[in-house]
């Protein structure tokens, strides 16, 4: 398949595009095009401006993962603003493209993230049961995946990827957490029973294939483990997985003071269980932490 790809320099982009290399013929959206070109062998992929694109007619599907990291900075309102329309704007601007093209994209998968079902306690939530509780993440996936689902509209199958925290080395939440745990310095974050609901990157990609190969499939999809865990024993076992310590703990106070808002990704949690990714017959290879651990940290 012919895909076009944006947020392809991000941590999940960057392992996507490395897995399909090979397998697929890549388009991947660039604010610098030039930057990327090099020499190569073997099928490299094409980058290009959105901007440079009239239409979609050349792509059999699109992947958008693009989207500003929303733990990146402090949460202003300016800031707020700026993750809310990095995702939105993007979002729009392929589906106007989608309008225009003849023939179409067959598929389009398109990030979203647990976020959608907001803060909770041990509620289990999956797509089809579960309530919502209002807030900025929740507003933020809410419209990111409303404006996705208009590309159905013109004849796309639809998946939103509704993303738990992605687990791999290269990036993203363990790699930010690993140089303070291998110094002995994991902790329990405030009262530590907040869940975190996770998948381990090559699980996340085996997913992302299936989605894309399986037409019968449409819709939100959870990309999680099926056990989610809490933010206490996620932190106990990736501290003994390092064969390091774990006896700091870190009240709720303090993050708060140093993160602001942003604190809540840490404090807060929700059980979020992939109920259609597993009844459409997907298997994960790392279903709970214990299994994934050693293979990540490998």
């Amino acid at each position: 398949m012919h895909l076009l790809i944006t947020g392809a320099s991000g941590f999940i982009g960057q392992a996507l595009c490395q897995h399909w290399q090979g397998q697929h013929q890549l388009t991947l959206v660039s604010r610098e095009p030039a930057a990327h070109r090099r020499p190569g062998k073997g099928r490299q992929p094409h980058f290009v401006k959105l901007s440079q694109l009239q239409d979609l007619t050349p792509f059999d599907g699109i992947v958008n993962l693009a989207g500003e990291p929303i733990l990146g900075r402090r949460w202003s309102q300016a800031q707020k603003q700026r993750i809310g329309q990095s995702r939105w704007q993007i979002t729009a601007r392929l589906v106007d493209l989608l309008s225009r093209s003849q023939p179409k994209p067959r598929v389009w998968l398109n990030a979203s993230a647990v976020g959608y079902y907001g803060w909770h306690g041990g509620e289990a939530l999956d797509e089809t049961r579960g309530t919502i509780a209002p807030g900025f993440t929740h507003d933020i996936c809410a419209r990111w995946e409303e404006l996705a689902q208009e590309a159905s509209q013109w004849g796309a199958r639809v998946c939103l990827l509704r993303l738990g925290m992605v687990l791999g080395r290269q990036g993203g939440a363990l790699a930010g957490m690993l140089p303070a745990y291998r110094l002995g310095l994991g902790a329990t974050l405030g009262a530590g029973q907040q869940i975190y609901s996770w998948i381990a990157l090559p699980d996340l990609l085996r997913a992302l294939d299936f989605l894309l190969k399986h037409d019968e499939c449409q819709g939100a999809y959870n990309l999680t483990s099926p056990q989610p865990i809490s933010q206490a024993d996620f932190s106990r076992q990736l501290a003994q997985a390092l064969g390091r310590p774990h006896w700091l703990h870190l009240p709720a106070g303090l993050l708060s003071l140093l993160l602001g808002e942003r604190a809540s990704l840490l404090l807060k949690g929700q059980r979020v269980l992939p109920s259609r990714l597993q009844a459409a017959g997907f298997a994960f290879d790392y279903p709970s932490l214990d299994q994934a651990l050693p293979a990540l940290l490998r």
